[in-house]
């Protein structure tokens, strides 16, 4: 890892049901330097759920400190329970220059960006809420209430789509797949991010002054 190159705070949030896990996971194993964020919560671990991998179990009186301490990107409570990112975690791994990936929803990266406008915000959407539907129906894992609350939710989320960075259709999941990695590889090639690689590789300080005033306007 070059010196001083920090890593990319990757947002990625879509309705379920359009294959965001899938699309995640790919990009975990595509890109070595990534790893995915886990969230700190306040329910209780599930069956199979291990601290530390799945989530950060803690009590409330614990997560309510580390909001009053400010150590969230972005918290929120659904369904009672309290699911928060740890900003002194993620900022020491970017710092170490890993990429950050979270998979969160649209109030948690609204959240992110307000707090680290860095962060690079993608939202995934379905080809249709037609085809949203078929494809929840199709998983069998939700009962018709629960498919119309999914439903209605995502309407909701996808209001918030164009306040991200980028918008992806996952018709396809592999052309879904490759614009993702495409967008991940432009992103850790911007010039404000490979300023201090381009001074060390030209070693011209004509040049150098001149990348200095184009920065500057």
């Amino acid at each position: 890892m070059s010196e001083n190159l920090k890593g990319l705070l990757i947002v990625i949030s879509a309705p379920s049901g359009t294959g965001k896990t899938t699309l995640s996971h790919k990009l975990l194993k595509t890109f070595p330097s990534m790893e995915f964020s886990v969230s700190y919560t306040t329910r209780k671990p599930r069956k199979g759920e291990v601290n530390g991998r799945d989530y950060f179990f803690v009590d409330k009186e614990t997560f309510e400190s580390m909001i009053k301490e400010g150590d969230f990107l972005e918290w929120a409570e659904v369904y009672g329970n309290l699911y928060g990112t740890s900003k002194s975690q993620v900022m020491k791994a970017l710092e170490k220059g890993k990429d950050i990936l979270l998979d969160i929803d649209t109030q948690g990266a609204l959240q992110v960006k307000k707090n680290f406008p860095e962060a690079v915000l993608i939202f995934i959407l379905p080809p249709s809420l037609r085809e949203l539907e078929k494809r929840l129906r199709k998983r069998g894992t939700d009962d018709e209430e629960t498919i119309k609350k999914r439903l209605r939710i995502a309407r909701e989320e996808i209001k918030k789509a164009f306040f991200y960075d980028y918008l992806l259709i996952n018709d396809d999941l592999e052309v879904a797949f490759e614009k993702l990695r495409s967008i991940i590889t432009a992103e850790k090639c911007q010039v404000k991010r490979l300023k201090s690689q381009v001074e060390k590789v030209v070693k011209d300080k004509e040049i150098v002054l001149l990348l200095k005033e184009a920065e500057n306007g």
